[in-house]
């Protein structure tokens, strides 16, 4: 999305009113436009000190796709061959939001990892962990009864450009999608002029910890001040005065350039896979159309050939030589096959994805039907003594343990240190109350009692600076834990059976997989959708 303005919540919150009890100010069709506050003051007003922003429509980002939110059945409707029962179907209401079109790919993800090469050299000793620490793990491809040429080939050769990424754990995608998140504001900032478009010059070349990100923008960051064009950015935002502390005051509530990235929640994902939008009659959805048999040609060169890249059988992943059914042995091009009815690629098979939510078996839609997503951790900015911000400092980096033992950074030099101030993963599951002895005394901390008590993770660091995974000898009845994440949709190595939308696995965070890639979606704010006719 390009050029989204933020609006302040006591403006939004005096028009909502205003609308309620039927007042005058506002034209049919809600908005501010004639607007007046109760204050007397209209927003944006030249001589005032309150700035709303220009309301303007969202625009889907490049690569982004515009999904319409509304209520469907989410969970299985086939036979539950697995005697899972973790997706039985029930009724959820989803926000509109944005989808990638496709995987993030190869070519995309080393965009990532070279850029952090750049600014982050592993040459510095501070530095030494965040470049290896983001790179995906190549030996997902090797088979001890296989031959292993991806491992080499694989996620560096141009010819793999446009081919899923593979070998990300859970934990490196949404290190991803926040640095996405940096670059994507950081390029639409310079296609306005606000920031320079030669900070990446030689002479100025980027350095660790003096890179833009949205956090020292909003807060006038004055290691940004060379950078930005102070007269482009208040013409941009609306911002009527030459007075510089009333711009700095309003920057919070006019900077919302692009809207941040994050991986899609199990319920989006399925709601985009689905695509129901297209398949109604007035408001009744006429069917999940799932069977594997709508996923073959019906015309052309390709009647009667699967369009989706999956497994069809034991030792038949392509097909037979001169008729290669889906013609693919292991992943394929993104947009090799056709897309979903919303132009979104990739959702019938290629890679199985991540998606934000923590893995239970059930969910507790009860509790919440609109929205659903489990793993909420609120976190905020930590201050310091003086009431600034506190920046990640280059020898002050955390890291988190991937499983192969890499440290992944949970913060870059420069960015705004943060804390976590509430955990909600495990919040109404796995606590005493859902347990099979709730009927009892509970304990006064639910935490003494956890039915999920998987395998735990434990790293040390032996004497040659190496992190090595030790093995918890402690017995487990399971194998979920707050670091289970669900995995959607069907991969290259799967049959058909997991190519349902509502189908859902889990797999460690921690951890990359050969079958296993993601996508990136965004909030689509104030999208106003119209009642479409038939």
């Amino acid at each position: 999305m390009k050029k989204i303005r933020l609006f302040s919540v006591i403006t939004l919150g005096a028009s909502m009113l205003l609308v309620s009890c039927g007042g005058g100010g506002t034209k049919k069709g809600g908005g501010t436009k004639g607007f007046v506050s109760k204050t007397g003051w209209k927003p944006n007003e030249k001589d005032g000190w309150f700035f709303s922003g220009k309301q303007q429509k969202p625009k889907a980002w490049p690569g982004m796709v515009y999904v319409e939110g509304g209520t469907f059945t989410m969970g299985l409707v086939e036979d539950n061959v697995m005697h899972d029962w973790n997706n039985t179907p029930r009724r959820m209401q989803v926000s509109s939001f944005f989808i990638g079109d496709t995987e993030i790919t190869n070519s995309e993800y080393r965009e990532y990892t070279t850029w952090l090469k750049f600014v982050f050299p592993s040459s510095d000793p501070s530095f030494k962990h965040i470049y290896t620490g983001a790179l995906p793990d190549t030996l997902v491809w090797n088979n001890k009864l296989s031959r292993n040429d991806y491992a080499e080939t694989y996620f560096r050769s141009p010819e793999y450009d446009y081919y899923p990424v593979v070998g990300v754990s859970w934990l490196q995608a949404t290190k991803y999608c926040d640095w996405l998140t940096e670059r994507a504001n950081e390029k639409a900032l310079m296609r306005q002029g606000v920031i320079s478009k030669d900070i990446y010059s030689a002479d100025k070349a980027a350095t660790a910890g003096a890179t833009f990100n949205m956090d020292k923008f909003k807060s006038n960051d004055a290691e940004l001040e060379s950078y930005i064009d102070k007269k482009k950015l208040q013409q941009k935002s609306g911002i009527k005065t030459s007075n510089e502390k009333i711009a700095a005051a309003n920057r919070n509530a006019t900077s919302g350039i692009v809207e941040k990235f994050r991986l899609p929640t199990e319920v989006e994902w399925e709601f985009a896979a689905l695509g129901l939008q297209k398949n109604r009659e007035y408001n009744n959805y006429l069917g999940k159309n799932i069977e594997i048999a709508n996923l073959k040609g019906k015309k052309g060169r390709n009647k009667g050939m699967y369009l989706d890249n999956f497994k069809m059988g034991r030792g038949d992943y392509s097909g037979v030589a001169g008729w290669k059914n889906d013609g693919s042995p292991t992943t394929s091009d993104v947009k090799q096959y056709p897309s979903n009815d919303l132009g979104i690629y990739g959702m019938y098979g290629n890679v199985a994805e991540w998606v934000a939510d923590i893995y239970r078996p059930m969910i507790d839609e009860e509790f919440s039907d609109f929205n659903y997503y489990r793993g909420n951790v609120v976190v905020e900015a930590v201050k310091n003594a003086d009431g600034s911000y506190k920046k990640v400092g280059n020898t002050e980096i955390k890291y988190d343990t991937l499983a192969d033992g890499r440290l992944v950074y949970k913060g870059l030099p420069g960015e705004f240190e943060r804390k976590t101030v509430e955990d909600n993963r495990n919040y109404r599951d796995g606590d005493f109350q859902s347990s099979l002895d709730s009927g009892g005394t509970p304990p006064s901390d639910s935490t003494y009692f956890n039915m999920y008590n998987s395998v735990k993770q434990k790293f040390i660091v032996d004497k040659s600076g190496n992190v090595v995974l030790q093995k918890d000898k402690k017995q487990a009845t399971s194998q979920i834990n707050d670091y289970s994440r669900v995995v959607k949709g069907g991969s290259w190595l799967d049959s058909a059976y997991w190519l349902d939308p509502g189908q859902r696995r889990f797999k460690n965070q921690t951890k990359g997989y050969g079958w296993i890639g993601f996508r990136v979606a965004q909030d689509a704010k104030n999208v106003k959708s119209a009642r479409t006719k038939r």
